[in-house]
């Protein structure tokens, strides 16, 4: 792991400090790299969207298209 150092007006240190204590995190150092990951992963939902958006209209969707999503999703989170 590579350090990295930032400087922070007071109030923005303060607000840090609170969420490391309030939301339980070890470090300082912690809870930024979960906000980057957060935004990592907001980058890549927004990328995953617009690739979505640009993609050739398909049929319309029924129930069986949503279940089989939801058969997908449990199955990827049981494995």
């Amino acid at each position: 792991m590579t350090t990295m150092n930032i400087s922070l007006p007071e109030a923005l240190k303060t607000f840090v400090d609170e969420q490391v204590v309030g939301r339980g995190y070890s470090t300082s150092s912690e809870y930024v790299r979960e906000l980057i990951r957060r935004d990592q992963d907001r980058l890549h939902l927004r990328g995953l969207l617009l690739d979505g958006a640009s993609t050739a209209l398909t049929a319309p969707v029924d129930q069986a298209y949503f279940d089989g999503l939801r058969r997908r999703a449990r199955d990827h989170t049981a494995g």
